[in-house]
C-alpha cells in the first residue's frame, strides 16, 4: 500500500502559494474531485481535510488520482474522455448549483475555453447545454411525479427565477411546465 505523508505546514503553505520550489518533492491529491497535483498548480486552493500528499506521482496514481489537466504533473495527462467522464459526474451531481465554465474549470483542473472545446468534441454538446439538458430532465421527472409548485421545481433544479424557468421550459418542450404537468398521464416516458 502507498503511503500518504503528513500535511505539514511546510506543505500546505506550497500548496497555497503555489511554491514551484517543492515541485518534485511531492504531489497533493484532493479526495474531493480525484485528481493530483504539483504544489505550483494554480487551481483553486482545496480544503485542507480533502487533501492528501504523496511522495511520487506513481503514488497517487496507485491510489487512483487522476493527473490535473492544468499543472500536469510529471508531464502525466488525463486523457480528454476521462477528463469528460469527471466533468458530467460532477455535473450530474451538481446540476441545480449556480455553474459556469468557469467553476467547472475550476473544479477540474482546466481552462475554460479548453473544458468547452474538448467538452464540446466529445460529446457533441456544450457543458452548459449539458447542464440544461439535465435540469430540465430532472424538472419533467418532477412535474410528473410529484406535486411540487413550478417554483419549488424551478428552485429544485437550479433556476432561482421562475419565470426565465418557465419561459425556457417553454421554448425547450413546446408546453409550460403547468400544461406539461396536465399531459403527464399522456406521455411514454419522452425525454426533455
Amino acid at each position: 500500500m502507498t503511503e500518504i505523508e503528513t500535511v505539514t505546514d511546510e506543505k500546505w503553505n506550497a500548496i497555497i502559494h503555489n511554491d514551484v520550489s517543492y515541485d518534485g518533492t511531492f504531489y497533493y491529491a484532493v479526495k474531493t474531485t480525484g485528481i493530483f497535483c504539483r504544489p505550483s498548480c494554480k487551481s483553486r486552493v482545496p480544503n485542507k481535510e480533502n487533501v492528501l500528499v504523496f511522495a511520487t506521482a506513481e503514488g497517487a496514481l496507485k491510489r487512483h488520482f487522476r493527473p490535473c489537466k492544468r499543472c500536469r504533473p510529471n508531464g502525466l495527462r488525463l486523457p480528454d474522455e476521462e477528463w469528460v467522464a469527471q466533468i458530467t459526474e460532477y455535473i450530474d451531481g451538481h446540476y441545480h448549483e449556480p455553474l459556469t465554465l468557469s467553476v467547472l474549470a475550476d473544479m477540474c483542473h482546466g481552462s475554460p475555453y479548453h473544458l468547452q472545446r474538448t467538452f464540446k468534441k466529445i460529446t457533441g454538446i456544450s457543458p452548459i447545454e449539458y447542464i440544461q439538458k439535465k435540469r430540465f430532465a430532472k424538472a419533467g421527472d418532477l412535474l410528473m411525479h410529484t406535486d411540487k409548485t413550478v417554483m419549488e421545481i424551478a428552485l429544485t433544479v437550479g433556476f432561482p427565477n421562475t419565470a426565465h424557468f418557465a419561459t425556457l421550459f417553454k421554448k425547450r418542450t413546446g408546453s409550460s411546465p403547468t400544461e406539461y404537468r396536465k399531459t403527464a398521464g399522456t406521455r411514454q416516458g419522452g425525454s426533455l
